[in-house]
């Protein structure tokens, strides 16, 4: 069923078509001369004509389409009387009755400026940065910034006009839309590891908010977002609380997962990657990971257009796939990126074609802090591990930092027991590397040596070949939930508690950047914003109250 509405869309009247994703429905939606996908509206959306609406009701007859009048979506005025009832009403039309009266709100991070026009006024305003005029509402809109205010009430002072400051301001958040007073601070957990940030205008949040890594000022919902911590929500929410804001904080509901990858039982002749795309990859030499995540990533787009020829898909074909995976399958934008780099490296490097960008914009990265283990934990972690294979494993990735890739790969030749240190052959960007070795290890290295006796690398599997990163994650699995760890921990997590404790200890960065394997030091400065050195020296506030 396709819903038809009419909006208003960078100053033409167009029709909004809303409906479940149903690839058919695009195909024929695409015939329509002058159809748009919108990012804004999430939708379909077609000029709004009577040629165009006849094509609309011919395609689809039993389609409900809008009367003629446009829909508007007026700025409300939210207004709280004595009585504590909500009124709402539009300032815009109620200022329509005087039109030579001058009326400036202050919306959030908006000033609205309605007035009779004049070409003085209109060359004051046009001085103002970012000013523009919206010919839908007739009005003008001014960025809210510092000083702005005061510049066009001292223009407009001799002829009295009339402001309002409104206290609350509306701000979507998923489906529905919410109302927030300037003096309040929400704080939204996401399932995307961030803290999302909704307030009214506030230089002090703003400047503490810029200091923290990764933050991120979203211009189309006017909100920050930044790593999730604990440390970040304490520190915002006793700023706000100086200020006599109130703090509301909640967490993001989990929402719709997404529709399933598809398999061989879901497609008729189920179609594997090409073997020249396999080819080309290890010809490129990209590692093993690499040829097995694009392989994969390439096999669910041709088989999700299993009915057609696969070097006869096309450009509009592949967006429209790219579509199906944020829509759809709500896949993450890491996974969403890696589909998109399996794709151009078919059509560009193994069939030769021309570089291409194709339209669909790349999703931002979601920048989060890495979780760490206290000490604590650490200890229980390796006390809840009662065979030494297993405790070494674990043992490794905490002493020295090691990826699990590195770790099941590290041969018996590689450890250095007279320089206590460990080298670390081609691993990630096809370098080598120098970690540290704990002496602590090595004594439960020998005993595990005298056990199981490896012969070439130095955890081996049942056939003597690498050990399995199955079987490793399994192993930390299993070692967590009996140390009753309640933070999510993988084996990368002792990479990062490795990096976190060593910073606390005093190792220097630069070595820390060299042991981890980072070419960029902004990797390593990451840990910097963890740890917990220095804070046992900062003193709450409340703590100075007499209370």
């Amino acid at each position: 069923m396709i819903k038809a509405s009419k909006i208003h869309h960078r100053g033409e009247d167009r029709l909004k078509l809303e409906f479940s994703y149903d690839q058919s429905l695009i195909r024929q939606i695409k015939q329509i001369a002058g159809a748009t996908w919108s990012a804004t509206h999430k939708s379909w959306h077609v000029p709004f004509t009577d040629s165009v609406l006849k094509e609309v009701k011919k395609l689809f007859p039993e389609i409900e389409l809008p009367a003629e009048k446009s829909e508007k979506s007026p700025i409300e005025d939210t207004k709280i009387p004595p009585g504590g009832t909500e009124i709402k009403s539009n300032p815009i039309k109620a200022f329509e009755n005087k039109p030579d009266r001058i009326r400036i709100d202050v919306i959030g991070k908006k000033i609205l400026v309605k007035m009779p026009k004049n070409d003085e006024d209109i060359r004051f305003l046009n001085t103002l940065k970012y000013s523009r005029w919206n010919k839908g509402q007739f009005l003008w809109e001014i960025p809210n910034y510092r000083g702005n205010l005061d510049l066009i009430s001292d223009h407009f002072r001799s002829r009295n006009p009339e402001v309002v400051i409104h206290e609350l301001f509306e701000v979507k958040t998923g489906d529905s839309v919410r109302t927030i007073g300037k003096s309040e601070l929400l704080i939204i957990k996401t399932r995307t590891g961030r803290l999302r940030l909704i307030f009214g205008f506030n230089e002090g949040l703003i400047h503490k908010i810029r200091k923290y890594p990764f933050h991120y000022w979203d211009t189309k919902n006017k909100w920050w977002t930044i790593p999730s911590s604990e440390i970040y929500i304490n520190e915002l929410s006793s700023l706000a609380n100086e200020a006599g804001m109130k703090v509301i904080l909640e967490e993001e509901p989990i929402g719709d997962k997404g529709v399933k990858k598809i398999t061989e039982f879901d497609v008729p002749n189920y179609r594997t990657c090409p073997s020249e795309m396999i080819l080309k990859l290890k010809e490129l030499r990209y590692s093993e990971k690499t040829v097995r995540v694009y392989s994969g990533m390439f096999e669910e787009f041709i088989n999700y257009y299993y009915k057609f020829d696969l070097n006869k898909i096309d450009e509009s074909q592949i967006i429209s796939f790219l579509q199906y995976l944020v829509i759809d399958r709500k896949v993450s934008t890491s996974y969403q990126n890696q589909s998109i780099n399996a794709i151009k490296f078919y059509y560009e490097k193994v069939l030769g074609g021309q570089r291409k960008f194709y339209f669909v914009e790349r999703p931002r990265m979601e920048r989060t802090l890495p979780t760490v283990l206290n000490q604590e934990e650490v200890i229980s972690l390796f006390n809840s591990v009662t065979n030494i294979k297993h405790k070494c494993i674990l043992m490794l990735a905490y002493s020295s930092g090691l990826r699990l890739g590195e770790i099941i790969r590290l041969r018996i030749k590689d450890i250095d027991y007279e320089r206590r240190q460990i080298r670390v052959e081609q691993s990630k960007g096809k370098k080598d590397r120098y970690t540290k070795l704990s002496m602590k290890f090595v004594d439960e290295l020998n005993k595990y040596f005298k056990e199981f006796s490896p012969k070439e690398f130095i955890f081996e599997g049942a056939t003597r070949g690498e050990y399995s990163a199955s079987s490793v994650q399994s192993i930390i699995k299993t070692a967590v939930r009996k140390a009753g760890i309640k933070k999510r921990t993988t084996m990368h997590t002792l990479r990062h508690t490795f990096a976190t404790h060593s910073l606390e200890n005093g190792v220097d960065l630069r070595y820390i950047q060299s042991m981890m394997g980072h070419e960029d030091s902004r990797t390593t400065e990451i840990y910097t914003h963890i740890t917990t050195r220095g804070f046992d020296q900062i003193i709450s506030p409340l703590d100075k109250l007499d209370i």
